[in-house]
């Protein structure tokens, strides 16, 4: 798998480290290669937006995009792409076409009317093919995932109950009155957790080396 790298793309065609070093105009940047895919500064502001969008924040995904934010999402955007990949590969784990449109139609919904929409996703230059290929490879990547870690990270009744015991002075209440909320928690960090781990093994495994820092994104 290649590596990672940083670079301006220009309109004479040469790739160059600093804007205008070749005379040209910056039109984008490379801020990625993953198994030969380039990933270009404006598809991970636009696949950032996306994510923002599903998790509700429409007026987020509106703002301009710190490096903090930036690399979580450059983060993201490559444990994704490793994992279909290597479906790919496999020729396993394909989206059903259910799934893709129940994630269209939520995304769809986070928005006012279509033609709210359609002014965001021309104002990212993407369209609705687009759209839908950011949010089908989300969802493949979550079923790979999925399958990798869901059974590691369920939670047994003794330690759910010894959690509560050991923090019920903090929850209150009875361990009855809280044990499918805890359990439900409990799960969720654990989830996370694991999914942190799996995406840092996947990205080992494919020799994916660091990024340059982000120059400071400019509004479309």
């Amino acid at each position: 798998m290649g590596g990672l790298v940083l670079a301006a793309l220009s309109l004479g065609g040469q790739a160059t480290g600093q804007s205008g070093a070749t005379g040209g105009q910056v039109i984008d940047r490379v801020v990625a290669v993953v198994g030969g895919q380039v990933l270009t500064l404006s598809e991970l502001s636009f696949e950032a937006r996306v994510a923002l969008v599903l998790r509700g924040g429409v007026r987020a995904a509106e703002a301009s995009l710190d490096e903090r934010t930036l690399r979580g999402a450059l983060d993201l955007a490559i444990s994704q792409r490793l994992l279909v990949a290597g479906a790919d590969r496999l020729q396993a784990f394909a989206a059903e076409r259910s799934e893709v449109d129940a994630r269209v139609k939520l995304f769809r919904d986070r928005f006012e009317d279509e033609p709210a929409l359609l002014a965001f996703l021309t104002r990212y230059d993407a369209d609705l093919d687009q759209l839908t290929a950011v949010l089908e490879r989300g969802v493949r990547a979550e079923r790979i995932l999925d399958s990798r870690i869901r059974l590691r990270a369920q939670v047994g009744e003794a330690e759910a109950r010894r959690y509560w015991e050991e923090n019920k002075a903090m929850m209150g209440g009875s361990y009855e009155g809280v044990r499918e909320a805890l359990k439900e928690r409990l799960m969720r960090e654990r989830y996370g957790q694991l999914a942190k781990e799996e995406y840092a093994r996947v990205r080992k495994d494919a020799r994916v080396r660091g990024v340059a820092p982000f120059a400071r994104e400019e509004q479309p």
